[in-house]
């Protein structure tokens, strides 16, 4: 720093420096120590602004901040942040409206510094401690007692008992209420105000509160150095802070104290810009790939949607019990473990205390739907998605996507179902169906399907006439007893192929479950060899679409596989992907729209599924998945360790080399 000015007050460029491999730990330090000066040590990173709800543990950090003279909430001493504010000269308009956005997307969506999904809405608070709502709004927040952190904001126990003291004498008429800190973790209740209360007539709210229904709920806020603060001046509240937080001293909040170091008049934005923008730094959690401001406020906003989701009581019904870890990750969230019961039939006194109930599809206990409507909880159906896996749920591999569907299931053609009212609906945004034709390249260019199996080469075809590719299916698989004319199962669907197409080469691809042994749908070898030309075993399905001139289907999901690669598509059945125009299909009253394939990927691929990425554990974007499918990523294959898998693939290698040969 020559003459107050450092060398770099711009935004860091992710070659600047490098971040920490892994979340580390370390003691907390004034600045005005003398290790922490530019000359004596590195950069120093700290946990930034966008923060992963505290029930995922990426290998690093969503943000960091960085700085080499000292750390933003350290008072004691200049940091780049605070030179950054009183220097100036970074400001540009693209900044400046990057940060309005910011903070109105933060306020959108409900994100701040704690994004813990057990925290409540303020009204909700006080409704609970039986403070009813009496008129002007005032709020103290507390801090956890001994919290470190205060001291860096220059203040301790008795800068709290005056804050307490101001806000009682300042607002004689108001309800003034003591929240604590919404960033301070909910082990910690105890705060300094807490012996302090008693005799005043301040109100103690002891529920965790989420920061931005308090910035939004109170009419003034006093604080000592907590975020909300910053939250609610950039709303227009009246703040009064009680320390020394990287916010005050800037002329837009009541400050008690004054830093001399800090002599500008700024906007809140410009606060926001120089701390969100410049001072921090971002990292998607997948690959460690930096990233700017805004994908990594997207990330966030996925992984607390799904952690918000699955922060209410669940009781899950009809999962086999190797699912059991799959579903403690999948529709666990902070604090919370979904319930499995493996009961056949459900009563209502069985799912009392639930605030949703979530059921294998097709394995749906006997009474689940009419024990849920008698308590009036949410019944959710919970399938596979598309993109699955790198092997067989048969054969006890965890799959990466999942749907959840409040009213069917996208399999059952007799009735409607989300994903059919969503496609029903239309009205996608321009942006989303670009990002559908994106994704939908991505796909076919990594060579992904939904179990990416299959490793035997494509066996010669003949030339000279239209190669037809008919897809088997498992035969008792409910999306054939619920979405296909009666066919006679896989054998019944060959013949017919076969009759109306007589001059052409028939490729049939059986079902990896059927080809397994695992489950029927077997057709004989003599009826097979009379009916098609060549046999696809063991052939990956993106492979076997390729060398088609058309697909014909029962309802298997191999036909939307083929439409993503522009061939045309029979179903004989009524599948998600059919009726809207894309294929030759019975036709269905409910489905009058028709469709572009970019509308149904959109749908099918990006708003109706969840995803999971394996690596990290963290819910993720479908790129994220076809990214790690396309590589055959290890963790996609694993198969649940017990003997159950042990004896199936023991009978799988038996019917593949010996059984089957004698059908």
């Amino acid at each position: 720093m020559e003459g107050r000015k450092l060398k770099r007050i711009g935004p860091r460029l992710p070659g600047e420096s490098d971040p920490p491999a892994t979340r580390k730990r370390h003691r907390s330090r004034l600045a005005s120590e003398p290790t922490s000066r530019r000359l004596k040590l590195s950069d120093r990173w700290e946990p930034g602004f966008l923060r992963l709800p505290p029930g995922f543990h990426p290998r690093r950090a969503l943000s960091y901040v960085v700085d080499g003279l000292g750390i933003y909430f350290d008072a004691t001493a200049p940091s780049e942040l605070e030179i950054l504010l009183e220097e100036g000269g970074w400001q540009t308009a693209e900044l400046t409206a990057r940060a309005e956005r910011g903070l109105a997307e933060l306020r959108r969506r409900r994100l701040s510094l704690d994004n813990d999904p057990r925290r409540l809405p303020l009204d909700e608070a006080l409704a609970r401690a039986g403070l009813p709502d009496r008129g002007r709004r005032v709020i103290v927040v507390d801090h956890p007692a001994g919290d470190r952190m205060t001291g860096f904001g220059l203040a301790g126990p008795a800068r709290f008992a005056a804050m307490l003291e101001a806000a009682l004498a300042e607002n004689p008429d108001a309800d003034v209420s003591v929240v604590m800190d919404p960033a301070s973790p909910l082990t910690r209740r105890q705060g300094f105000l807490a012996d302090r209360i008693a005799g005043t007539r301040a109100r103690l709210v002891r529920d965790p509160v989420e920061a931005w229904s308090l910035a939004e709920g109170a009419d003034r806020l006093y604080v000592v150095t907590s975020h909300v603060g910053f939250e609610a001046a950039a709303l227009g509240r009246s703040v009064t802070t009680f320390g020394m937080p990287f916010y005050a001293g800037w002329g837009f909040t009541d400050d008690r104290l004054t830093c001399a170091r800090r002599s500008r008049t700024l906007a809140a934005s410009e606060v926001f810009a120089a701390a969100y923008l410049v001072y921090s730094r971002y990292f998607e959690p997948y690959d460690g790939r930096a990233c700017p401001f805004e994908e990594a406020l997207e990330i966030l906003d996925l992984v607390a949607q799904r952690d918000r989701e699955n922060a209410a009581p669940t009781l899950c019904l009809g999962f086999s019990p190797w699912k059991r870890r799959w579903v403690d990750q999948t529709l666990g969230s902070s604090g919370n473990r979904p319930k499995v019961s493996q009961t056949t039939r459900v009563a209502p006194s069985d799912v009392a205390g639930a605030s949703r109930v979530v059921a294998w599809a097709s394995r749906l206990p006997a009474g689940t739907r009419e024990a849920c409507a008698a308590g009036a909880i949410p019944l959710l159906r919970m399938e596979d998605g598309f993109l699955r896996s790198v092997g067989l749920g048969v054969g006890l591999r965890p799959g990466a996507s999942y749907v959840l569907d409040r009213t069917g299931v996208y399999y059952d053609a007799t009735a409607p179902c989300d994903l059919e009212t969503l496609l029903e609906a239309g009205g996608f945004a321009p942006a989303l169906l670009a990002r559908a034709a994106r994704l939908r390249a991505a796909i076919v260019a990594a060579r992904v399907s939904k179990y990416n199996v299959g490793g035997s080469r494509l066996p010669p075809l003949p030339t000279g006439r239209p190669v037809v590719l008919v897809a088997g299916q498992v035969e008792n698989d409910a999306s054939i007893l619920l979405g296909a004319v009666d066919l006679g199962g896989n054998l019944g669907l060959l013949r017919r192929v076969r009759a109306a197409n007589p001059d052409a080469t028939i490729a049939y691809k059986p079902h990896p479950d059927v080809e397994a042994g695992l489950r029927p749908g077997h057709i004989p070898e003599a009826e097979l060899g009379r009916l098609a030309d060549v046999v696809l075993r063991d052939v990956a399905a993106p492979d076997a679409i390729e060398a088609a001139d058309r697909v014909e289907v029962a309802t298997s999901l191999l036909g939307f596989e083929a439409l993503m690669r522009g061939k045309p598509v029979v179903t004989h059945g009524l599948p998600f992907y059919a009726g809207w125009g894309l294929t030759e299909s019975p036709a269905c009253p409910r489905r009058t729209r028709r469709l572009t394939l970019d509308e149904l990927v959109a749908g099918a691929l990006i708003l109706y599924p969840r995803y999971l990425d394996p690596r990290s554990g963290l819910p993720c974007a479908p790129e994220v998945l076809v990214r790690r499918l396309g590589e055959g990523d290890p963790t996609l294959t694993r198969r649940e360790r017990t003997a159950e898998a042990f004896l199936k693939e023991a009978w799988s290698l038996t019917w593949r080399h010996i059984l089957r040969r004698s059908t």
